[in-house]
């Protein structure tokens, strides 16, 4: 099988089922951003590859990952429903889970901090925002057919995910956050 297809030359893709749709269309948006966060996932995994103080966020990173793939798989489906997904849903409970056991472990606090700190954290924050992205053409797309709602919890709840673990990798490393301060602060 040949890696191109000559269908995408003129701007159109093909999806499940079989119907054309153009390259920047809603439901493309989507999927390729998912597809693009999982692309960024896969860059913190390598990052993460040889250090055993990550060896349980790497291997709920490689779980996100295929849920990543059943989802862009499911919106790549125009005949999307609860009854054919590919999404098991018991992976909302499961990343819940997840996100309270982590947001536990750095200490509480009580302002905003700014993405950054060691590098493995920036890159789980990049991953934070790519998946809003994600969330945001999935809103889009959601107005124009239905996405069925278990699809909208689980990367609505995967942000709050990434911000837990870039809090994580900073505090397993022993690097500082840097907290927002609002322009009256840095001038007093």
């Amino acid at each position: 099988m040949k890696l191109y297809t000559g269908v995408g030359d003129k701007g159109m893709t093909k999806l499940i089922g079989g119907t054309y749709v153009s390259k920047d269309s809603d439901r493309v948006k989507t999927y390729g951003t998912i597809d693009e966060l999982n692309t960024y996932i896969g860059l913190v995994i390598a990052k993460l590859s040889d250090n055993d103080k990550f060896k349980d966020l790497k291997r709920d990173l490689l779980h996100i990952q295929n849920c990543l793939f059943d989802l862009g798989t499911d919106i790549a489906n125009p005949q999307i429903d609860n009854d054919n997904l590919r999404f098991n849903k018991e992976n909302i409970k499961w990343l819940e889970t997840r996100i309270d056991n982590f947001q536990n472990e750095p200490p509480a606090i009580k302002r905003f901090i700014l993405p950054g700190g060691s590098e493995l954290s920036a890159l789980l924050q990049i991953c934070r925002t790519t998946t809003r992205k994600a969330e945001r053409y999935l809103v889009t797309l959601s107005w124009e057919c239905t996405i069925p709602n278990d699809i909208e919890v689980f990367i609505n709840r995967l942000s709050d995910y990434f911000y837990a673990i870039a809090r994580v990798a900073n505090y397993r490393l022993n690097v500082e956050e840097n907290f927002y301060k609002n322009g009256n602060e840095v001038f007093h």
